[in-house]
């Protein structure tokens, strides 16, 4: 059989017996690049592409390991050799980060028309990030001795470390909101989204949380974007800290950028699915009922609850 090829493909091995053909392949292709022409939903690498998800995981994972190392496997750390295999870690972290950092800006100068020095900005970021992880990994140890002290069913900070959802999550968050506190587009909401998909909370990266802080189970916890959490709170799953609606303007198109979350004062424990909507705030050393629906703020050293449902329970005689 003739050896047909079309960009860059063979047919042959394909072709017997299959309506799958050439003109298929080329009917196809040119109604592709056809819908790639308005450049909506595509990243040509030539004009510096946008960042890339993969290696965004990459050096998130690098991060996470120089924050806590040897917990996640990815590297080895020994006594003797913890000083170079963590300058060599800091290193690939630093070079993988600014190259993703830039990527970021230069596509949004791009799209937005703008003029800077995207390659300087994305390594000064990069190089401010990698001063705070100190200081982040100390937090980090504080939201991790929340959960020791909020937890009966656990003995150990490495057990919490190790294999809590909700300290995975924090710590992700911890890390995508300084660049998120930095203006960078599109890498801190990857992460997140990362975050999300491996733990089931989601914390968009804008929420400013403070140390000390426990989601205990974690499933279906949502965290928005302008909320503001306190020292010492702690949440458990199913809680919701949303928006209660969106302000739209004459147009009908809805106004980004307001503050539109719950602000969540000291030492307030929320249990599993309340909802806390708007921009209202829970006064310090409250409690929140589970299931409670909150749209309005409450003063400290409240207790919010709802009203039990009556419980009917009927015994039925055994045939």
């Amino acid at each position: 059989m003739e050896d047909k090829r079309i960009l860059g493909y063979s047919f042959a091995k394909y072709m017997t017996g299959s309506s799958w053909d050439e003109a298929k392949v080329r009917s196809i292709t040119e109604s592709l690049c056809k819908s790639y022409a308005s450049g909506k939903g595509i990243s040509y690498d030539e004009r510096c592409g946008m960042p890339q998800r993969e290696a965004i995981i990459s050096v998130l994972n690098k991060l996470l390991d120089l924050l806590f190392p040897g917990y996640t496997g990815h590297k080895l750390f020994t006594t003797a050799d913890q000083y170079f295999a963590v300058g060599g870690l800091v290193n690939d972290a630093f070079h993988e980060l600014s190259s993703q950092l830039t990527r970021a800006l230069a596509f949004s100068c791009i799209r937005e028309n703008c003029e800077g020095s995207c390659f300087k900005n994305g390594e000064e970021i990069a190089l401010s990030l990698m001063k705070k992880l100190p200081a982040i990994r100390e937090t980090l140890l504080t939201d991790a001795q929340a959960a020791l002290d909020g937890d009966p069913a656990t003995t150990s900070l490495d057990e919490i470390i190790l294999a809590y959802p909700g300290f995975k999550a924090i710590s992700i968050h911890r890390l995508a909101h300084e660049l998120y506190a930095d203006k960078i587009p599109y890498i801190p909401r990857v992460m997140s989204e990362y975050a999300h998909t491996v733990t089931g909370i989601d914390i968009n990266p804008g929420a400013t949380i403070g140390p000390s802080f426990f989601i205990d189970h974690g499933t279906g916890v949502v965290i928005g974007e302008t909320a503001i959490i306190g020292a010492r709170v702690k949440i458990y799953q199913g809680v919701t800290l949303g928006a209660l609606s969106f302000p739209k303007d004459a147009s009908g198109m809805i106004i980004k950028g307001h503050k539109r979350h719950p602000n969540i004062e000291d030492d307030v424990t929320i249990y599993s699915g309340a909802s806390i909507l708007g921009d209202i705030t829970i006064g310090h050393n409250s409690t929140i009922g589970g299931n409670v629906w909150l749209t309005e703020s409450v003063p400290p050293y409240s207790k919010v609850t709802i009203a039990p449902a009556e419980l009917s329970i009927v015994t039925r005689n055994k045939k």
